[in-house]
């Protein structure tokens, strides 16, 4: 008998991590009960979170980094 592990990532989530409803930037990390993960945007994360996180699920929720300025950014950017 073999059995199958999976490890779900808890590192910051990048640029190439993307929403599973629209594709789009992920900023939210949904760790469900029975396994597995969902990635949504802030705007999916925001619809679908209260919901997932009454179902049991972890919510990991990175959308702060949306109001985030850089300090490398020209200060006319600021």
């Amino acid at each position: 008998m073999t059995t199958a592990t999976t490890t779900l990532s808890n590192a910051p989530m990048t640029a190439s991590d993307r929403c599973d409803r629209c594709g789009a930037q992920a900023y939210v990390r949904v760790v469900l009960s029975a396994g597995g993960e969902l990635l949504f945007c802030a705007h999916h994360g925001r619809e679908h979170g209260q919901a997932l996180r009454a179902a049991g699920a972890h919510v990991h929720d990175e959308s702060q980094k949306l109001a985030a300025t850089s300090s490398t950014a020209a200060p006319d950017e600021r």
